[in-house]
């Protein structure tokens, strides 16, 4: 079957931004539900792209916004375990199976679901143990699968290296948990473009896909390199096993979580892979790009301070 139209759910987030952006400069027609359309203003200016208001967690909005279309993408995940659909029971593993049902009520063979690497059912956390059971969702759904499992991924949108951009701000020294860590950080584009590029390549259906960046680091590292792209280096104390985990602890009673223990459990396992980037893309090195955004005045805040204080406020 040609398929004309998907329906993207989490397509207002930051990788959904940037696949329906590919899609629709490819010409494909994308429905992205959304609950606040203003959170997907960015896309409602796209020709091809129809923002819909719905709750993707109702069964009912689910199977309405995928009917009559041809493919579904599920990026929904949330990193830090809340209540109702933001905890990882929910936005992972039940909305996974609401997904399914919905695809077969409607026809729809073609789902490609993001995952996460090191995802297993009998992983160290909570966030990777639901991960695991979206993915055996899915592979048993007798649906025509692709299945991408990233490490973290980077963009000039992130909330991975700009948050700590934000932090080497204001802290006059990093006391950091995990240290030691290690990372392969992919770049959005190149995530998206994996995407876009499986939707109808029969090959890619019923395998799944690591994506990783071509160089290793240690989140010691990606700190440094944050605090050298922004001219902020700071001094960094690694924090030993017992001491990451009480500070993860600590910053759970914070009103905004920087990083739980769940968060501790899972950089337990390295996310890295050792295999090629798929579909023929070459990954971006974060040292190419990253620098663009992160200079001091390219950070978001910055220009907009900069724009407050020309004002006068």
């Amino acid at each position: 079957m040609e398929i004309t139209t998907i329906c993207v759910l989490g397509g207002s987030g930051f990788i959904g931004r940037h696949i329906c952006h590919q899609l629709a400069a490819r010409g494909y027609r994308v429905r992205v539900p959304a609950r606040d359309r203003e959170r997907a203003k960015q896309l409602i200016l796209l020709p091809t792209v129809d923002v819909v208001t719905a709750n993707v967690h109702d069964p009912a909005d689910l199977s309405r916004v995928i009917a009559g279309t041809e493919a579904v993408i599920n990026l929904v995940g949330v990193l830090h375990d809340g209540r109702a659909t933001e905890s990882f029971q929910q936005a992972h593993v039940e909305l996974a199976r609401k997904v399914v049902t919905a695809c077969r009520q409607n026809g729809v063979q073609r789902l490609l679901h993001m995952s996460a690497l090191n995802a297993d059912v009998n992983g160290p956390s909570a966030y990777l143990r639901s991960k695991g059971e979206a993915e055996a969702i899915v592979r048993q759904a007798g649906l025509e699968v692709t299945l991408f499992r990233p490490s973290v991924v980077f963009g000039r949108d992130d909330t991975f290296l700009n948050l700590f951009a934000q932090l080497l701000r204001w802290m006059p020294v990093v006391v950091l948990a995990s240290p030691n860590a290690r990372f392969q950080p992919v770049f959005v584009e190149d995530v998206a473009a994996a995407f876009v590029k499986s939707l109808e390549d029969l090959g890619s259906f019923g395998r799944s896909y690591d994506l990783c960046g071509p160089k290793v680091y240690t989140l010691r590292e990606l700190v440094e390199f944050v605090g050298a792209a922004t001219g902020r280096r700071r001094p960094i104390i690694g924090l030993n096993d017992t001491l990451s985990y009480w500070q993860a602890f600590a910053m759970e009673l914070l009103p905004v979580k920087l990083m739980t223990r769940d968060n501790y459990y899972s950089m337990k396992i390295d996310s890295v892979c050792n295999c090629d980037f798929p579909f023929g893309v070459r990954p971006a090195a974060l040292e190419a790009v990253a620098p663009v955004w992160l200079k001091p005045e390219t950070l978001p805040r910055m220009r907009y301070q900069r724009f407050r204080n020309r004002a006068g406020r």
